[in-house]
């Protein structure tokens, strides 16, 4: 199956642990960091510290960690723009005076959007798009949801392969871009690459029919998890649970 190009193959413990667990792990930590107060500065530097003891478990290059968080950057701007347009009592911070409520609205963003993109870094860094699949599978995800999935990482680089030979063919007749009447060139080529993308998606179901197709795909998956992977592979949230209910405890 194509669309590996996220996966960094280190072998570490992390990319054994199956991949439902992972997932599971994913969403409990996130549940965690987002139910966090803002004003618990102490409890996100221990998400930190979790998130990135994850990132050296799973042996990832610290540049494609910080390559890849690149996209976070609208949410950046957003944030940075917060204590700027926020209503409410004014802070001075460097001569320059703040919404209260948009610094802690923007450090809120930054902490639990990084925190998030992380962790999700970690999760398909270490996990093929096949496993993960199958992990929802194993997750009991709808069958139908499953296959839309699957079909969509199996034609993504396709579909990006036309894209790329469309831009070629445009660029040859003279193309080259940057005025407002090339627009329309473009916008047909959208147009033409979702024409071509929908026929080809009807002659795969085609041709699936006539191989016996019956409306579900074969299982992908064909074992589950043990208990003591789901322990190892649940170590990191349950600890950000941890921190989450005492961060609770804390504010009240």
């Amino acid at each position: 199956m194509s669309g590996d190009g996220l996966l960094v193959p280190t072998g570490s413990l992390v990319h054994r642990l199956p991949a439902q667990v992972k997932i599971v792990a994913l969403l409990l930590f996130v549940l965690a960091v987002v139910s966090t107060p803002a004003g618990v500065f102490w409890a996100f530097g221990l998400y930190g510290v979790l998130i990135v003891g994850c990132v050296a478990l799973a042996r990832l290059p610290a540049a494609t960690v910080l390559r890849r968080l690149a996209v976070e950057t609208p949410f950046i701007v957003f944030a940075l723009l917060l204590p700027f347009v926020a209503t409410g009592p004014q802070v001075d911070v460097l001569g320059v005076s703040l919404s209260s409520s948009g610094v802690l609205g923007a450090w809120n963003v930054l902490a639990k959007g990084t925190l998030g993109v992380v962790a999700a870094i970690v999760l398909s860094a270490s996990t093929g798009p096949r496993d993960l699949l199958a992990g929802l599978e194993r997750l009991r995800l709808p069958s139908t949801l499953v296959a839309i999935l699957s079909f969509m990482v199996r034609y993504l680089s396709v579909v990006s392969d036309d894209l790329q030979r469309m831009r070629i063919a445009r660029e040859s007749r003279g193309y080259a871009g940057g005025r407002a009447g090339h627009l329309r060139a473009v916008a047909g080529g959208v147009g033409a690459l979702f024409v071509r993308s929908f026929e080809r998606g009807e002659r795969v179901h085609l041709a699936m029919q006539s191989r016996g197709y019956t409306g579900r795909l074969p299982l992908l998956s064909v074992g589950g998890a043990d208990r003591g992977q789901w322990l190892t592979g649940l170590t990191v949230s349950l600890a950000a649970i941890a921190v989450a209910v005492a961060a609770r405890v804390v504010g009240l």
